[in-house]
């Protein structure tokens, strides 16, 4: 209030508001007796304020119905009024016509038709987060950090992201030219894509010797029930010998929610997994954790990179403040706000971000990222040989091993080890690591 009243007093002459020149060594009593007019004009000039804005929209409207080159029906100038409207106010807030909310409700069963890429829009082209595994993007060899800046040859410059993405989208079995700037490379190329149905299987598993994996490739409503039953086939091929698990969140564009509470909560046994917090503070919330571990407080190493957003970082960020997890990797992709979905009686959907999510901790990743315990980059690893060429066996008169092999047999099981041995560099690391920790804890039990 005193902000108001003293940007009314500094713009008008006392007398307009009632009062005398004589009244100024009572000005403060005085003011504060007008402070209720004042308030009460200052909304009465606000909803002048709005419908002035309003009668220039209806002047707009008004033009282009009568004076556009081409003839627009009335309901597509509404819906491109309410697109610009949303996409303004920041790049996670859109209008969903009724195809693209179908889609979006399909898509979070499971199931959608697409090219498989998770997009964003930055600098006026579309930028691909990340492709989802095994879908058309990701066999033709998109990767996350491209550019597309042509679609069908037709310059990505000056659409909104949904007109990018609805252009991307098409029968199934036809195929789309995208032009790709990519970061080291000299000029642009074009990759084709075939449109397909996208079936995502978000959950995949596997054992690393006596070490359980399990990726998780987008949070819809089957990645629970799929890391139930990943978990369970682990546990039950390794048994006792399982040493932990790596929880991997690559190139995870996140999705649900509700479905990145239940995976950290399957990991967790008590405490805040994360709140959600809007402009007004009355409508927060909190989710904790229920007792019960998947694995039991087994050794846990989570994956993430800079494809890791939303619903990925609320795991990563509740399992690294729990300290059950250590998070390795590079930092994640720093996208801390909700989106509601607001169905709209016949005409689709708004998707509005209506909250930013902390971590038990209370840290807001919005625009930052999950900084991960341990920094490990992508590498290619090769091997040196550092004796030279040389070995006991090569020495001139070298007593032989009458108690074992020749050294071919040996030498054949390293060649084989070598060429079964994992290619990801973040993987093994995160092995390694369990695998210490592991060794670290049977040492301390004998003693």
């Amino acid at each position: 209030m005193t902000e108001t009243l003293t940007a009314t007093l500094t713009d008008r002459p006392l007398k307009a508001l009632g009062l005398s020149l004589a009244l100024a060594g009572g000005l403060g009593l005085s003011a504060l007796q007008t402070a209720p007019a004042l308030a009460q004009e200052s909304e009465e000039n606000s909803r002048l304020d709005t419908y002035n804005q309003l009668q220039l929209f209806g002047n707009v409207f008004k033009r282009i119905k009568e004076d556009y080159v081409e003839d627009v029906s009335d309901e597509e100038l509404i819906e491109f009024a309410i697109q610009g409207m949303l996409s303004q106010l920041d790049p996670h807030s859109s209008y969903l016509d009724a195809d693209s909310f179908r889609d979006m409700r399909v898509q979070t069963r499971g199931e959608f038709g697409g090219l498989g890429i998770e997009v964003t829009m930055e600098n006026g082209f579309v930028k691909v987060v990340t492709p989802i595994d095994d879908t058309p993007a990701a066999r033709a060899g998109i990767m996350a950090g491209d550019y597309i800046t042509h679609l069908d040859g037709e310059a990505v410059l000056g659409l909104s992201l949904q007109d990018a993405v609805e252009r991307m989208r098409g029968e199934i079995g036809s195929d789309i030219i995208l032009t790709i700037s990519r970061d080291g490379e000299e000029a642009t190329f074009d990759v084709t894509v075939n449109r397909d149905v996208i079936k995502v299987r978000s959950v995949r598993h596997r054992t690393e010797g006596d070490i359980g994996y399990v990726r998780i490739s987008a949070f819809n409503e089957q990645t629970t029930p799929g890391l139930e039953k990943a978990v369970e086939e682990l546990r039950a091929e390794l048994g006792d010998d399982m040493k932990g698990l790596v929880l991997d969140l690559r190139l995870n564009p996140g999705g649900l929610l509700t479905e990145a509470i239940s995976v950290s909560d399957a990991f967790l046994d008590q405490g805040e997994i994360v709140s959600t917090r809007g402009r007004d503070n009355a409508n927060a919330q909190r989710f904790n954790a229920r007792d019960g571990d998947l694995i039991d407080g087994l050794p846990m190493v989570v994956l993430i990179n800079g494809g890791s957003a939303s619903a990925s970082e609320i795991v990563a960020g509740a399992l690294q403040d729990h300290r059950r997890a250590v998070i390795m990797g590079t930092q994640s992709f720093g996208k801390g706000s909700v989106q509601t979905i607001i169905p709209l009686l016949g005409h689709g959907a708004m998707r509005l971000t209506t909250s930013r999510y902390y971590t038990p901790s209370g840290r807001s990743i919005q625009a930052e990222g999950i900084s991960p315990d341990i920094i490990v980059e992508p590498a290619r690893v090769e091997t040196i040989d550092i004796s030279g060429g040389r070995r006991e066996a090569d020495l001139r008169g070298a007593l032989e091993n009458k108690g074992g092999t020749n050294g071919e047999e040996d030498d054949q099981t390293a060649a084989n080890a070598e060429d079964q041995r994992p290619t990801d560099y973040q993987l093994d690391r995160a092995l390694d690591l369990i695998q210490g920790v592991s060794l670290f804890q049977v040492s301390q039990a004998g003693n």
